[in-house]
C-alpha cells in the first residue's frame, strides 16, 4: 500500500491509501479518483516528503525490536478538527452516494467483481468490503475506492 497527498485543479489538497503507484494511475486515468472534497476528477499527486521507516535494530541477533512510538506530551497539541467546509464537503458525498447509488452491504466485493467480468448489469453500488476483498479488487484492476465515510446501515 502506498499512501499520496493529492491535490486537484481546485488546489484542494487531501491524502489517500492505493495498492500501488500503477494502481493510482490506472484509477486516475479512468477517472476513478475525485477530489475528496469538491468531487473534482482532475486530480494528481502533490509534491510530498516520502517516509522513509528507520532500518531494523539488531537485538542480539534474535527477533525484531521494539516499534519506536513518538511521545505524547502535555505539550502536544490535539489534532485539528476537521472544517466545516470540509464536513459540509463529505455530508454532500453522502447525500449524493446515497441518493445515485444501490446500497449492497457486505456484499460489495462480490458484487464490484461481478460487474468487472460481466457477470452483473454495471450500475453505481456502495458497501462494506473486508481489507483483504478490497486489496483483491484493486490488484485485480477492480475500479473502486474508499469511501471517506461509513455506510449507513439498511435494516430491512
Amino acid at each position: 500500500m502506498i499512501q499520496y497527498v493529492l491535490k486537484c485543479a481546485k488546489g484542494h489538497r487531501f491524502e489517500s491509501w492505493f495498492q500501488s503507484a500503477a494502481a493510482f494511475d490506472k484509477l486516475a486515468a479512468a477517472g476513478h479518483v475525485t477530489c475528496a472534497i469538491c468531487g473534482d476528477a482532475n486530480v494528481e499527486k502533490a509534491i510530498m516528503a516520502p517516509r522513509v521507516r528507520p532500518g531494523r535494530k539488531a537485538v542480539s541477533g534474535l527477533g525484531d525490536p521494539e516499534p519506536s512510538v513518538p511521545a505524547v506530551t502535555a505539550e502536544t497539541p490535539p489534532p485539528a478538527a476537521p472544517s466545516e467546509e470540509m464536513q459540509q464537503a463529505l455530508k454532500d458525498l453522502r447525500k449524493s452516494v446515497e441518493a445515485n447509488s444501490d446500497y449492497v452491504g457486505e456484499d460489495f466485493a462480490t458484487e464490484a467483481r461481478a460487474m468487472h467480468l460481466g457477470e452483473a448489469p454495471e450500475r453505481a453500488i456502495y458497501g462494506e468490503a473486508k481489507l483483504e476483498d478490497a486489496k483483491d479488487l484493486i490488484e485485480d484492476g477492480v475500479p473502486v475506492l474508499p469511501l471517506p465515510f461509513t455506510p449507513k446501515r439498511k435494516t430491512n
